[in-house]
């Protein structure tokens, strides 16, 4: 059961993609928690090995959805790809910094600080 002050507004998921070159910049916004991972890892699944995904409009996420984050960041390295994380909000994804992983992913504040670093 959701906290009574959640509306089905802000915990829904929305996703959407744009492209830079063969970069997949998706655009996450909502809740990111285990009743969205499936949808969410068909989403990821669909963009390839290049992806920037932008976590600013993220409400709220969980372990599970930050484990399969790293598991696309990892697949991403290991086919050759590109990967980056952006508009990451510490009061939102507090669990990046719990784990210690806001340290280890790699994290930008805008999509053109991570479009200059993956370059």
């Amino acid at each position: 059961m959701m906290p009574a002050d959640k509306d089905s507004e802000s915990v829904t998921l929305r996703l959407a993609t744009s492209h830079v070159g063969d970069i997949a910049v998706i655009t996450i916004e909502g809740y990111l928690d285990a009743t969205r991972r499936e949808q969410f890892a068909e989403y990821l699944s669909q963009a390839g090995p290049s992806m920037i995904l932008d976590l600013s409009g993220v409400t709220f996420m969980d372990s599970r959805a930050l484990g399969l984050i790293i598991h696309h960041w990892q697949d991403s390295q290991a086919a050759g790809g590109a990967f980056a994380l952006i508009g990451v909000d510490y009061s939102r994804a507090k669990i990046m910094w719990i784990t210690g992983l806001a340290k280890v992913l790699p994290l930008h504040d805008s999509l053109e600080d991570a479009l200059a670093a993956l370059a």
